[in-house]
């Protein structure tokens, strides 16, 4: 039996849900917000249209709702991350993470971050807007990770964590570009090496 028959008989409803969700995130990330049409999203899911409309709402919700599963599996290594000790190996397991999914060849290339806002018109503003919440939520979370490094002494008195923030996400972000631009693993790593090389965090 295929996935496209098995989601459409025989399975549990949350099953069912569940595969067609990955499939949906899956195309998204590949393809983008609007290169992606409803005509590919009920081919790759394996539901008819009136069915994709009652269980997971239009297209937008669809996106948001693989938008959040990407941010619950693909991408939970910044979560793990900010559990390192240190405000070091924080960056280390983040850049890690994200390498080594970008540079995974089963997965699409790049982010869906990314590649999810590729050619939004203003018709899709609500879609950039989560977009942007999504990344200024994760930067929030890695400022207060590096507050508390400051305060335990992890960090410089020195330091400037909100400048620190900004070089870890411009290189965080510019790995999906990497990515997308066809970039091996290796060459990623590469990159990362050199940006740990270079933290803003030495002690004058």
């Amino acid at each position: 039996m295929s996935e496209s028959t098995a989601v459409k008989t025989g399975r549990p409803r949350e099953f069912r849900e569940d595969m067609a969700l990955e499939a949906a995130m899956r195309l998204f990330w590949e393809r983008g917000y609007e290169g992606t049409s409803l005509s590919d999203l009920t081919e790759v899911m394996g539901v008819s249209r009136a069915s994709l409309y009652a269980i997971f709402g239009d297209k937008e919700a669809l996106f948001l709702k693989a938008l959040a599963r990407y941010r619950e599996g693909p991408t939970s290594y910044l979560r793990l991350a900010l559990k390192e000790p240190t405000a070091v190996s924080v960056i280390e397991d983040l850049f890690k993470g994200s390498v080594n999914l970008l540079g995974d060849p089963r997965n699409p290339r790049g982010c869906l971050s990314t590649q999810g806002a590729l050619a939004t018109g203003p018709g899709a503003d609500s879609v950039k807007k989560a977009l942007r919440d999504w990344r200024k939520a994760d930067e929030a979370a890695l400022l207060a990770r590096f507050k508390r490094a400051k305060k335990e002494g992890d960090l410089p008195k020195n330091a400037n964590i909100s400048d620190l923030t900004r070089f870890v996400c411009a290189i965080w972000y510019g790995l999906g570009v990497l990515a997308a631009n066809g970039d091996s693993k290796a060459e990623m790593k590469r990159v990362t090496d050199l940006a740990l090389k270079m933290l803003p965090i030495r002690s004058a």
